[in-house]
């Protein structure tokens, strides 16, 4: 692979292939990092940095598919199982909605006891006594979940939801490689069935995001492979509004062997998928599972949203991560890289600059 070649073909704005991609693992981390703000500036030219005030919400955590990645779920043995009631979800969005807050993060994983229902009733109970507020919610799991049960599309699931007041879901999307898939999460959602997911929201003129968890023994191949199927879906349906990466932690998993991921892996990871997603906007910086020293760095290499304060977030601190944040904080490191704070909404719209 010519490097020379490569960067300018980085630098004229070039759609890289999945070979060049991998190769760009070989590069000096502040080469490109530079590489990846460049492209940055080409996709969004603005000197903004978003984040929105959001909540999540984890309404249960019984969960057929036991990944072994997950130490949230009721048969990690770590947490006993619960279901939430639906006046405890509402008192949680209250909250949310008296600090300011605008977009809740329904989640649940796999009840086996769940059906569309159940999601419908929620769903609109939820709409009906907070009109404003946005649901970005569920995941592509759940969706395959509840038309398995139902015996439905996923195209009449989202429908069925849509018309109750789900406005989008998150990408959820772990890693995006069967082989990966078949050792840590066999009972979830193949690759083919996300992508299926993804165009059946396209269909429901629904938008999504893609995620990344990254660091459970793939090769850098494997890496690039998952990019490469986020990419091609953007350029089929363009619902994607973001790209979120982070790094696996392994800490009370069935995974604990797993040597984490480093702060260098995850700069070198946000500045390829800069690189590589030529054709989404948005990469958030993950400052719940890298920090927020590293999550202000990562600004500098390609990423350009510091995605939710999360006014509540539990599944990640089951591993022992517990970093948190509030919005004054995260003004103040934004401000710090150079660049200019705003809050926005779920659409990516400013809606108030600091």
């Amino acid at each position: 692979m010519n490097k020379e070649l490569l960067k300018e073909k980085i630098y004229r704005g070039e759609r890289v292939s999945k070979l060049e991609a991998v190769s760009l693992f070989d590069w000096d981390l502040i080469e490109l990092g530079m590489a990846a703000d460049f492209r940055k500036s080409q996709i969004d030219k603005s000197d903004s940095i978003g984040f929105i005030v959001d909540r999540i919400i984890n309404y249960t955590n019984i969960c057929s598919a036991v990944c072994k990645f997950c130490a949230y779920h009721a048969r990690a043995g770590y947490l006993d199982p619960y279901e939430m009631e639906m006046s405890e979800i509402l008192k949680k969005i209250q909250e949310l909605v008296d600090i300011g807050g605008s977009q809740v993060m329904l989640q649940g994983g796999l009840n086996p006891s769940y059906k569309l229902a159940r999601y419908i009733d929620m769903i609109k109970t939820i709409k009906e006594k907070f009109p404003n507020v946005y649901l970005h919610s569920l995941s592509p799991a759940e969706i395959v979940h509840i038309a398995k049960i139902e015996k439905l599309s996923y195209s009449e699931v989202l429908k069925e939801l849509k018309n109750v007041g789900l406005e989008s879901i998150p990408g959820a999307s772990d890693l995006l490689v069967d082989r990966v898939r078949e050792i840590v999460s066999p009972n979830k959602i193949t690759r083919e069935e996300w992508c299926n997911v993804m165009d059946a929201l396209h269909k429901n003129e629904m938008t999504s995001t893609a995620t990344m968890t990254y660091g459970m023994e793939e090769t850098l191949e494997e890496k690039i492979d998952h990019l490469d199927v986020i990419r091609d879906v953007q350029d089929r349906t363009g619902i994607l509004r973001a790209f979120i990466p982070w790094s696996f932690s392994p800490a009370n998993t069935k995974m604990e062997h797993v040597i984490p991921a480093s702060g260098i892996d995850y700069l070198k990871i946000v500045a390829i998928a800069r690189i590589y997603l030529d054709n989404i906007k948005y990469i958030q910086a993950g400052w719940l599972t890298e920090g927020l020293k590293l999550a202000q760095i990562a600004l500098a290499m390609g990423a350009n949203d510091m995605g939710g304060v999360l006014m509540e977030e539990v599944v990640v601190k089951t591993t022992g991560i517990k970093t948190s944040t509030n919005m004054d904080e995260l003004v103040e490191i934004i401000e710090n890289t150079g660049k200019k704070a705003v809050l926005r909404n779920s659409k990516y719209e400013t809606i108030r600059s600091f």
